[in-house]
């Protein structure tokens, strides 16, 4: 299906292009939220009539995005979950509770604009990119944790989650010792 696009479209096209996308795309996401027409000759010339109109909204949409990007770029929101000792959370940490968390603390971003690829599952700081406009991004820090206490110190730098490795020797000295207090019997 050839559709006009309305608004840039990322890795699809800028407004008013003319681009081919499959049906199901077209019909359930870029229709249905005002980011294309159908190519019609009609709709053609209703987008050429509207398009200052359109570059004007957009152009608008964008300064709104730039100004709430300046405000939140850099911020670091802390995440409280349970974890166990070698820094594996028992939940994960997802789109939905990124979102929640930035909302709380004062900035209005819905789950759709925040960008990981999967949900987090490891305690530490993570950068993650939220999507404010198409053309606007910015950059923030989640800090996952088990407490208060627990994300200042990550704060700061410190590695909470480190793990003591065992060598083939300490191991051998280890079952060493334990048969000798057993008396040699296991």
């Amino acid at each position: 299906m050839q559709v006009i696009l309305l608004e840039r479209v990322a890795k699809l096209g800028q407004m008013g292009e003319v681009v081919r996308v499959k049906d199901g795309y077209a019909r359930n996401f870029l229709l249905p939220k005002g980011k294309a027409l159908r190519a019609s000759e009609g709709n053609k010339k209703h987008f050429e009539s509207q398009r200052a109109q359109l570059e004007a909204r957009n152009l608008e949409l964008k300064n709104e995005a730039q100004s709430v990007a300046d405000k939140l770029n850099g911020h670091s929101f802390v995440v409280l979950r349970q974890a166990g000792e070698t820094g594996q959370l028992y939940g994960s940490v997802s789109t939905r509770d990124i979102a929640d968390t930035i909302t709380a603390g004062g900035f209005s971003v819905g789950r759709n604009q925040v960008a990981i690829f999967s949900p987090i599952k490891t305690l530490g700081l993570h950068a993650i990119p939220i999507l404010l406009h198409p053309e606007v991004e910015a950059k923030i820090t989640i800090n996952v944790a088990r407490s208060a206490g627990e994300a200042e110190r990550q704060a700061k730098g410190e590695e909470l989650t480190t793990r003591e490795e065992m060598s083939m020797d300490d191991l051998g000295l280890e079952i060493g010792a334990a048969l000798a207090e057993a008396g040699g019997e296991l």
